[in-house]
């Protein structure tokens, strides 16, 4: 790990616990009267709970990962006698920088005397490929350490300790992770296991069962939102807050968080501990939230149907391209090389066209997404060419050559090149190779993106079926009220593959195409300009994996 990365890891510990940090009760003149107890009821019992193995299945955000689990690792990891070791496994960089900072808060708020944080990389081997996964770790007075690992079962091997497997529904090799822990039993040492439902066919669902069941003889906790509510959770969130509780804002709180879900089912899943039935969704909301950054940009165009046999069609679009499109690309870093995917749509589905950027060390983002809705296949090839002359260093294209979408990705093909372009044929075998890169991408924190909601409920219908991921056949409603069909998952899925294809160098090859292809009736000044953008300099915001609670 070079001295940059390290500082990178460290510092992403710092921004989320200033995220998450509270305020002293003397500096907001509270007294500690106000506060009768720091642990909600709920987390109280989880450290009372002395159990080997212990299992906790529960709604989102309701604090327990920070209340449950990093406050009795500290504690634990404090007692010279009596303590153990600690050893966190989440499944993305986000959730350890998380706890390890949680910890290290805990001992300070329990004069626990520990070390700095520390942090190191681990080269694993995932589907083949070699991965770095970045470990951090703080050490106590007492002896023991707390560290944070990545989701592979191996990493339990030669440790003994206090195992703790977050978010387990959402691990992909769970039953051995689990299995792996076990082997602490033999010399006094705890597994914890704990998290939101991801499908009724999950392994996690399946250990909570066994053991509601008594197939397993762990301990079991279940805590919905709706329990956790009724605990204290949003008096607690009113105190932190400053805001006076009354009953009508609980209830509104209530309704509100539910809302926010596209559907009843979701709700009962991500909040209520009722997982969905039959197949489970393959990218977890909390997975995609965790990647999500600030600065992506989404751009929409839209039009009736009479459109289509509008005389002046080309020339709007053009206007829309130089007044919308081109200054959103004019702000993409010029000097990093791009990737695109697009999922073509004409009338039912919408055309998505999804931008990839790797920014040297700080990895790939996405600045922009392009969203068509309703747009003539003539308009559509003009943005689309426009993009993919206009779009700085373009690396690769993929373009959904299914139906409609042939013409259209043959036209890019032409444009650009083989080495350039392909046009796919999505199948079945094509998204078991793809998809699995794309979600692991996700996991080890290799991407930073979009956290829209549209965004979110594409990537929400992609589902697991028999245990390969499938598009399903449900639309839900867009933000813009019309229906969606994991449009922007295919795009995404798409630019990621091109940004895994290995080509020449976008300033090696020469691609003979004609720059005046298609041309716009006017240019910004009103006469006829072809359709290139100044690549204009501009300085590269930095990214962060901005991991929110959970």
């Amino acid at each position: 790990m070079t001295p940059q990365e390290r500082d990178e890891a460290l510092e992403l510990v710092n921004e989320l616990q200033k995220e998450r940090s509270g305020q002293r009760l003397d500096e907001i003149g509270m007294s500690a009267e106000r506060v009768p107890f720091i642990l909600l009821p709920y987390q109280v019992r989880w450290h009372q709970d002395q159990s080997v193995v212990r299992i906790c299945d529960k709604g989102r955000r309701i604090g327990f990962s920070w209340g449950a689990w990093a406050a009795e690792a500290a504690l634990e990891a404090a007692r010279a006698s009596g303590g153990m070791d600690q050893f966190y496994m989440g499944y993305n960089q986000g959730m350890a920088a998380e706890f390890i900072g949680d910890c290290a808060t805990f001992a300070r708020w329990f004069n626990i005397i520990s070390s700095d944080i520390e942090v190191g990389l681990q080269e694993v081997v995932i589907d083949n490929e070699k991965h770095d996964i970045v470990a951090y770790k703080i050490k106590l007075a007492s002896g023991h350490k707390i560290e944070a690992l990545s989701s592979m079962p191996h990493n339990w091997r030669g440790r003994q300790g206090h195992a703790r497997i977050d978010e387990a529904g959402h691990h992909k090799k769970l039953r051995e992770v689990v299995d792996a822990a076990m082997a602490y039993r033999i010399w006094g040492g705890r597994i914890s296991i704990g998290g939101t439902h991801n499908g009724e066919e999950s392994d996690f669902n399946e250990l909570v069962s066994d053991t509601v069941s008594g197939k397993l003889t762990w301990s079991h906790h279940r805590v919905r939102f709706s329990d956790a509510v009724r605990e204290g959770l949003y008096k607690r969130i009113c105190l932190v807050t400053r805001k006076d509780w009354t009953e009508e804002a609980e209830a509104a709180f209530i309704a509100e968080t539910r809302s926010a879900y596209p559907s009843a089912e979701s709700a009962n899943e991500e909040l209520e501990c009722i997982p969905k039935r039959g197949t489970g969704a393959y990218f977890s909301r909390l997975l995609l939230e965790k990647c999500a950054i600030p600065n992506c940009k989404v751009v929409s165009y839209s039009k009736p149907a009479e459109f289509v046999t509008n005389a002046k069609r080309l020339e709007i679009t053009q206007t829309w391209i130089d007044e919308v499109l081109a200054p959103l690309v004019r702000e993409i870093p010029p000097m990093f090389r791009t990737v695109a995917g697009q999922d073509f749509g004409r009338s039912g589905d919408l055309s998505v066209f999804t931008v990839g950027q790797k920014l040297a060390a700080l990895g790939w983002w996405t600045p922009l997404r392009v969203e068509l809705r309703n747009i003539p296949f003539d308009c559509q090839k003009l943005i689309v060419t426009w993009l993919l002359l206009n779009l700085p260093l373009l690396h690769h294209a993929k373009f959904d050559a299914r139906g409609n979408g042939q013409s259209h990705a043959e036209a890019a093909l032409q444009l650009l090149g083989a080495q350039r372009v392909e046009c796919v044929m999505m199948s079945g075998a094509w998204y078991d190779t793809h998809f699995p890169r794309y979600h692991q991408a996700y996991e080890d924190g290799e991407i930073s993106t979009f956290g829209d909601e549209d965004w979110i409920a594409d990537h929400r219908s992609v589902v697991l079926v028999n245990g390969t991921p499938r598009m399903s056949d449900a639309r839900t409603k867009g933000s813009d009220g019309h229906d969606r069909h994991g449009d922007a998952a295919v795009s995404g899925v798409l630019m990621w593959a091109a940004a895994r294809e290995e080509v020449a160098p976008s300033a090696g090859t020469t691609v003979e195409a004609n720059p005046g292809l298609y041309r716009s009736s006017r240019g910004p000044s009103g006469a006829s300009a072809p359709l290139f953008a100044d690549r204009r300099n501009g300085a590269v915001s930095r990214l962060r994996d901005r991991g929110r609670g959970h």
